[in-house]
């Protein structure tokens, strides 16, 4: 316990209401505002993960702002203090501030990242002084593939950071990006994704005990007391499954599952007392949203009966509100590693949605289009989405660029971040007329 050595400040102007503790020694968190991510992740992997991230935030030209809580040191040199500490590198606003206090206060307090049995990725559960869990981390070197994978999938030294994942279409080393992405996208709170940030750890106790600085995605633990998988979509509302799955067609998730929705806690019984859909989800984990090329996503929710229940008027609106011109500008601005090939994806991504949804198309017509089907076993070459995207993307190339793509078709899937910035303008200039075709042929053939 050294919580007598530690302070938590707070920029005065926008301390959210916290009330800074009235120590002598007083110190404030480094925020990495302008960190070159894609740069720390392209270091020579001959040094020791950690020891690359050391030399990256030493240097000079890091932009540090001091408006944020942190543990404070003794004095000396930040990464070499053996007190541990947790600093922002991305994320921002009252929800995040407090949950990095909260953090912070349990590191203080000695308290110790928690190893999950769960996934295939490093992650940790912190607790709070009563016990109680208030955040998840997952350290980048610890994603599957990833140097200090401790779940087994970290078998082949010639697997960097930076290379195709465990899904091609997002890299190693690049999921926890996402995490934020995804919580920065969800305006409003409306499908509920917790609070999220991209932050450093040093001197933490992870499985990797050798690694002094760790950069991870912090995320609010959600209290729980089932996931999807457990109740069956009886249970849940219509507009919470709504919710959720507007989101993943704006991010193109690749790994929705029944998992990573969770049942706000209550007691069973009542659901059953209760006689049916009562229950709200969370989502959570969406490392693997945004790929860089229309991957075949995979949406837990597509044949659940409230998929096929047309939006709300509540939904609609905030469906024609939405602007993915807006969005990318907030990406490129507040997650500025993420690639412009993964912006583009939610860009078309968004317009589908829009157009489809203008069109009377229920959640699950949506999600259909753009899921590739199997057949006896195997997996269709393309989605309806990814054949649009192919005709458009070829009228505006020439023939041997359309053979070329339909050849690669189902592959490496259709991207766009090949494209210049005209033949990105006129893409959606054309995609957007030829969807609106489209979902009235659609209209045309249910009536």
């Amino acid at each position: 316990m050294r919580l007598f050595e530690m302070a938590v400040a707070i920029d005065q102007q926008q301390h959210h209401g916290f009330k800074p503790f009235s120590r002598s020694q007083r110190c404030k968190l480094q925020s990495f505002g302008h960190l070159d991510y894609n740069n720390i992740l392209q270091l020579n992997q001959q040094t020791t993960f950690s020891h690359s991230f050391e030399l990256a935030f030493q240097a000079d030209n890091i932009h540090r702002s001091f408006s944020t809580p942190c543990l404070p040191l003794t004095g000396g040199d930040d990464l070499h203090s053996p007190h541990p500490r947790i600093e922002v590198v991305r994320g921002s606003g009252a929800p995040v501030h407090t949950l990095v206090v909260e953090v912070a206060i349990a590191m203080a307090s000695g308290i110790q990242p928690i190893p999950l049995p769960n996934g295939l990725g490093g992650a940790y559960v912190f607790h709070n002084q009563n016990g109680n869990n208030i955040a998840v981390a997952k350290p980048v070197d610890e994603e599957p593939y990833a140097i200090n994978n401790p779940k087994g999938l970290n078998n082949s030294p010639q697997i960097m950071l930076g290379q195709p994942g465990l899904k091609r279409s997002i890299r190693i080393g690049e999921t926890g990006i996402r995490e934020l992405a995804a919580y920065l996208l969800d305006h409003g709170a409306f499908a509920g994704v917790p609070p999220t940030a991209l932050v450093k750890f040093c001197h933490a106790t992870f499985s990797d005990t050798s690694a002094t600085v760790k950069l991870a995605s912090l995320q609010r633990f959600v209290g729980h007391g089932f996931d999807a998988g457990e109740l069956g979509p009886s249970f849940f509302s219509v507009g919470s499954v709504h919710q959720i799955g507007i989101l993943d067609i704006r991010l193109l998730n690749l790994d929705r599952h029944a998992g990573n929705m969770l049942v706000m806690k209550h007691d069973q019984k009542s659901y059953c007392a209760n006689g049916g859909a009562v229950a709200d989800l969370v989502p959570i984990d969406h490392g693997f949203c945004l790929p860089e090329w229309l991957d075949d996503p995979y949406f837990e929710w597509l044949h659940w009966p409230q998929a096929s229940i047309p939006f709300s008027e509540s939904e609609l609106e905030y469906i024609l509100k939405l602007d993915p011109f807006k969005d990318a500008d907030i990406l490129r601005a507040e997650v500025p590693s993420l690639r412009e090939a993964s912006i583009r994806v939610l860009i078309v991504c968004t317009i589908f949605l829009k157009q489809a949804a203008a069109a009377g198309l229920c959640l699950a017509d949506i999600g259909q289009m753009m899921t590739r089907e199997f057949c006896r076993g195997k997996e269709s070459s393309s989605s309806e989405l990814e054949n649009i995207c192919l005709q458009v993307k070829a009228s505006i190339n020439n023939e041997s660029e359309k053979e070329e793509q339909e050849s690669s078709c189902g592959v490496g899937g259709i991207s766009f971040g090949d494209m210049n910035k005209g033949e990105w303008e006129l893409f959606l200039e054309i995609f957007d007329k030829f969807v609106i075709g489209v979902f009235e042929e659609k209209k045309t053939y249910k009536s």
